[in-house]
């Protein structure tokens, strides 16, 4: 596991340079105009996809247990229960999920907030959720803040950066996605500053280590192959949460 965390905490600039070297490794050759005012187009109708969430019954039991909540988004759905399995094994820590599909972060943060209210937080909190807003990104950095004033000083966030490039949109969207998923990271680097209980799960950094890792560790450019990279982002979360 060591050899896998290897080489994960770059400075402000290598953070925005591993957006750029992932971008250079996939990009075709030719590319489509891309709609919506950031380059990657326009964020569609989320609510009738697919979603995995806790029963009260579970949440309760994982935070009687002091566990793990884990807000995200489609990433998470096909991930949590792989993640789930693993905290167990690895941690011997239990998992709630509040997972939706095409979810961007300000309505994720919004379910951090109902959880919150309605049942309390534990000491962790994973935040798998970015991916969604290379649409808008400077959105990003007020639901961080707002994430972070949720959970307060005694809750610890393990928030999973963004690596978003579409191969099937063309150079022209992939060079955007790639683009604002660096904005989407850096705005998280900048809150670590400001937050010593936020931790960064560095997805994007780690798969620009190596370029071949895109091809092998994503699929469709943004969520995780199954079982590689899904078992590769799942152990950045664990190896996270066990360094505390």
């Amino acid at each position: 596991m060591r050899k896998l965390l290897s080489g994960v905490r770059p400075n402000r600039r290598q953070v925005f340079l591993a957006g750029a070297v992932a971008a250079a490794s996939t990009v075709a050759t030719t590319g489509t105009a891309a709609a919506g005012g950031y380059g990657s187009g326009d964020l569609g109708a989320w609510k009738h996809l697919t979603k995995a969430i806790a029963p009260a019954a579970t949440i309760q039991r994982v935070l009687a247990a002091n566990g793990v909540f884990m807000f995200g988004d489609s990433i998470g759905v096909q991930d949590g229960k792989a993640l789930s399995i693993r905290l167990m094994n690895t941690l011997s820590l239990d998992l709630a999920v509040n997972n939706w599909s095409g979810r961007p972060t300000k309505e994720t943060v919004d379910e951090l907030a109902n959880w919150k209210a309605a049942y309390g937080l534990p000491r962790r909190v994973v935040m798998s959720c970015g991916t969604n807003d290379v649409f808008t990104p400077p959105a990003m950095a007020g639901q961080i803040d707002r994430a972070m004033s949720i959970v307060g000083s005694r809750t610890t966030v393990f928030w999973v950066n963004t690596q978003v490039a579409r191969p099937g949109l063309g150079a022209t969207v992939q060079l955007a996605d790639q683009r604002n998923s660096a904005w989407v990271n850096l705005q998280l680097a900048d809150a670590q500053r400001r937050y010593p209980n936020l931790r960064i799960v560095r997805w994007a950094e780690w798969l620009a280590a190596k370029p071949t890792r895109l091809g092998t560790y994503v699929r469709g450019g943004i969520h995780t192959s199954v079982p590689y990279g899904q078992d590769a982002r799942n152990e950045l979360i664990v190896q996270a949460i066990k360094a505390g």
